[in-house]
């Protein structure tokens, strides 16, 4: 190759920052901070534009000139090095992506949303639905090679056994690729989508079983059942008879904290965090609900209802045990059911 203006030597002289040709559109350049880096400029429809090739460090002067090279060629051509560059790394990204597999994707789809995923036991049930149920079929498959075939092969042994488990699966692979299509990771329809897709070739699940609700006790034998329970003595007796008073769920009661009780007001609020539907709610508190946590002992926990262990609330169970001693045929989250028939 014929030599140009500059050489390694002049090149390894220079301090001056600014812009040095070596000819055929080359230049070498001197940033004010010291950075030193070749560009190649060029005209495509009527404007100019510029092409970084490199640092210094990287690039060598001959290396420089083999790549304006080649972009001239391509200019010559007709086609624009800089929208040839990008292609070439578009698909190399693609490439890369293809090697994604199903459960990768899944992971990082869950990490990306896990601030917004509730409390810890509904951010649990997403990795368990999906080493459950999706993994072991799909999970080591490219993303952008799974079809409506792979969608069903999850689904189906599951879809008329476990209609809502199955129902929720379905919704967590479409949500999981989506993220992967909006990250460019695979591209087309998704196959896990339900409108005017699945719903043709899955039973709806109102068609398979009718909703299992949790065993409830009619509203007017609560009373009764109020006046037994307050007989009982022990927190988790307190703590089930105020989770009836405030139509709360199980985990939101063994979950309060002292902080959310305002005595004044006579209120608890909980916050997003801790609520199925990521809001902020409050409850006003009956005078009974009141004199339950006036009667319990502060200590230095800061849940209302601690468990034996020292700094944790009670367990789970703790509601359901109590209950059983009194009721065998129904649950604690089905007061929620009694409340709202008692409302209507």
């Amino acid at each position: 190759m014929a030599s140009g203006k500059l050489s390694a030597l002049k090149i390894s002289k220079v301090r001056t920052p600014g812009s040095y040709a070596d000819g055929g559109n080359l230049y070498f350049q001197i940033s004010t901070s010291g950075w030193r880096a070749w560009f190649l400029r060029f005209m495509r429809n009527g404007r100019s534009r510029k092409l970084g090739l490199g640092a210094l460090h990287t690039v060598s002067l001959a290396e420089a000139r083999e790549e304006a090279l080649a972009c001239r060629k391509l200019l010559r051509q007709g086609f624009d090095p800089i929208e040839t560059r990008r292609a070439s790394r578009g698909a190399a990204r693609a490439e890369t992506a293809r090697q994604l597999t199903f459960r990768q994707c899944g992971e990082k789809f869950i990490a990306a949303h896990k601030a917004g995923r509730g409390n810890a036991d509904h951010a649990a049930q997403w990795p368990a639905s999906l080493e459950a149920y999706v993994y072991p079929f799909i999970g080591e498959l490219p993303i952008d090679e799974i079809d409506t075939l792979h969608v069903l092969k999850c689904l189906e042994p599951v879809w008329t056994v476990k209609p809502e488990t199955a129902s929720r699966v379905r919704g967590g692979i479409e949500s999981i690729l989506n993220w992967a299509a909006a990250r460019g990771f695979r591209s087309g329809e998704n196959p896990a989508r339900w409108r005017g897709h699945l719903e043709n070739l899955l039973p709806a699940r109102r068609k398979i079983a009718a909703p299992a609700h949790h065993p409830a006790l009619p509203f007017a034998e609560v009373p009764a059942l109020m006046a037994e329970l307050r007989q009982l003595p022990g927190v988790d007796a307190r703590a089930l008879e105020f989770c009836i008073l405030t139509a709360a769920r199980s985990g939101e009661v063994l979950g309060a904290r002292w902080a959310e009780i305002d005595f004044a007001a006579q209120t608890w609020t909980r916050p997003r965090e801790r609520m199925k539907n990521h809001r902020e709610h409050r409850v006003p508190l009956a005078h009974r609900a009141m004199q339950i946590l006036e009667g319990l002992p502060r200590g230095d926990s800061e849940f209302v209802f601690g468990g034996r262990r020292a700094g944790k609330p009670l367990v789970r169970k703790a509601l359901l045990l109590v209950l059983k001693r009194l009721r065998a045929d129904c649950v604690p989250h089905g007061f929620r059911s009694s409340f709202r028939d008692w409302a209507s």
